[in-house]
């Protein structure tokens, strides 16, 4: 049998209409908004119901080691292993981000899982799904318009055009719209001013969108948004601009999270999709909690690796949305492993034990992560590839045992839930396994205490240096009441530190806060450190050249 791609995969498969999938989970033909044949939105104001699950629902969370170019298959282990619990007779539902176009047509590509374990329909999901992103980034631009149209009537708030801090967005890798200008040709057209454009998925819209429990707290989220400062140095909002209504009126139908399927028919909500090394990165607490309405065992996943993503998870939305996870699944593969040991990509395949023992501390140090700083139960997943040996796996094996957890071989992406039934069958025996979760850091921490915790207990750092713009910006957010909310670090994601060549588990270093931002609406500060931008641009070689459509109306080149 020849190599078969996601694509082709996903596109021989034959998904159950999406009606059946819903009866599953006990939700009515008539409580379906249908798009199609094999996509659905739930409303939201089902969680008010008696429907659903009678027991608490078991809460998994799947996260990694930092990315390399060798892959782990954090996504595809999350689909799989909720396959495999479906597979052990369980009532389970999948819930994961939607993905952004930019990857999509940039590097990364989609994100819908691989191989034998993916939801479906798997170009719809990678190419605009149900709409969602667009009608965020409707939404941030509204307040955009809103804000110019206020300056260009009259400016009763007084604002300064000089430190309105609302960027445009799109969701789109662009980086010729990073920095612009605009408001040029005259009196009639605006008011001249530099400005530019986020990737949607960096949107705080989006941020707040994910992280609402429903339509009324949403209008809330926007009205605190901060969008200016006035002459005299006081914050302007949204709520100022009357701007949160309309706004949330785009998003009525946004809101309602997407009912998709896994390959093997296994429901998943799908639904938000912020960035994990500049947003919070995890899907929306309102899908997360139909799931868990729903569903006895719920597997969710969190963005790049547990020094982002999970941390995320954990310290902002397990946080602000009273959620906890029963059990974490961290994902590994022996390769990237050894490329954080220093191989190169070309030789990754070949036995490495030396290589592989100096690689093997960066998935302890998420390990420790997970279990000490958080104190969750974890297993860690090994993606099994055919060059594997032995001696490899036994040495991960051996090291992650002396921190007291076990390894299990996943193969899920060439068997879907077969392959993941050993992972399962561990998840569900930690799932009754009794924890109490600590976060890294308390809200009322001064902020820059709470971005230390985060760097010294998570990242391993010796400390944080703060650039003179981040420490009069921190002295400032402080002033004006916003100390006391969560941290979200913008860091890249393929290093521990904010270096993104330094492979491992890296000591002796220090993270360097160049800004701080506030997302008052989403509820968080962000502290941007390294090179990280709002917007990225596409590859030499992008995605999209691969991408294409035939006569029929079928994709090809996605992946």
């Amino acid at each position: 049998m020849g190599f078969k791609s996601d694509i082709e995969i996903a596109q021989e498969a034959k998904p159950l209409e999406i009606k059946k999938v819903a009866e599953k989970i006990g939700i009515a033909e008539d409580e379906l908004e249908l798009y199609g044949k094999y996509k659905a939105k739930i409303d939201y104001n089902l969680l008010k119901t008696a429907k659903g699950s009678k027991n608490k629902a078991k809460l998994i969370l799947t996260t990694a080691i930092n990315p390399t170019p060798a892959g782990e298959g954090k996504t595809t282990t999350t689909v799989g292993v909720c396959d495999a619990l479906a597979r052990l007779g369980k009532n389970v539902i999948v819930a994961l981000r939607e993905p952004s176009l930019g990857p999509v047509f940039g590097v990364k590509g989609g994100a819908a899982g691989g191989g034998y374990a993916q939801v479906v329909p798997m170009e719809d999901i990678n190419l605009h799904f149900t709409g969602d992103f667009h009608a965020i980034g409707a939404a941030n631009n509204l307040l955009a318009a809103m804000i110019d149209n206020h300056i260009y009537q009259g400016n009763a708030l007084n604002i300064d055009p000089r430190r309105i801090v609302w960027r445009r967005a799109v969701d789109m890798n662009d980086r010729q719209l990073r920095n612009i200008v605009d408001g040029l040709g005259g009196k009639a057209n605006g008011t001249p001013r530099e400005d530019g454009f986020d990737i949607t998925v960096a949107s705080e819209i989006m941020a707040a969108f994910c992280l609402a429990s429903s339509i009324t707290d949403l209008k809330e989220r926007f009205s605190r948004i901060v969008v200016a400062y006035d002459r005299d140095s006081n914050p302007v909002t949204a709520g100022m601009l009357n701007a949160q209504g309309a706004m949330a009126a785009l998003l009525k139908d946004a809101l309602k999270p997407n009912l998709v399927q896994t390959l093997e028919g296994t429901p998943a909500f799908v639904h938000g999709g912020p960035f994990a090394n500049i947003a919070h990165g995890c899907n929306s607490v309102i899908a997360t909690k139909m799931a868990m309405h729903f569903a006895d065992y719920v597997v969710t996943e969190a963005g790049f690796g547990a020094d982002l993503g999970a941390e995320k998870f954990i310290d902002i939305k397990c946080r602000l949305a009273g959620l906890k996870p029963d059990a974490v699944i961290i994902v590994a593969t022996i390769k990237a492993l050894k490329y954080n040991g220093g191989v190169a990509k070309a030789d990754l395949k070949e036995e490495n034990l030396s290589a592989l023992e100096k690689g093997l501390p960066n998935l302890l140090k998420h390990v420790e992560n997970i279990t000490k700083v958080f104190n969750l139960p974890a297993v860690v997943a090994l993606n099994r590839f055919t060059h594997d040996t032995d001696a490899e796996i036994a040495l991960v094996r051996e090291k992650c045992a002396q921190y007291g957890v076990n390894v299990k071989l996943s193969e899920v992406w060439e068997k879907g839930g077969q392959g993941g039934i050993e992972l399962a069958e561990e998840v569900v025996r930690l799932c009754d396994t009794p924890s109490e979760m600590n976060f890294s850091y308390d809200l009322d921490m001064p902020i820059k205490e709470k971005i230390s915790a985060i760097a010294c207990k998570v990242y391993g750092a010796d400390g944080v240096d703060f650039m003179p713009s981040a420490l009069k910006e921190i002295e400032n957010l402080e002033r004006l009441g916003y100390g006391n909310m969560p941290i979200c670090m913008a860091k890249t994601q393929y290093s521990l530190t904010d270096d993104q060549t330094k492979l491992g588990r890296p000591t002796g270093f220090k993270i360097t806060v160049r800004d701080v931002t506030l997302s008052a609406g989403a509820g968080f500060i962000v502290a941007l450190t390294g090179a990280i931008m709002k917007m990225p641009g596409l590859p030499k070689v992008p995605a999209a050249e691969k991408i294409d459509v035939d006569e029929n109306g079928v994709i090809s080149g996605l992946f």
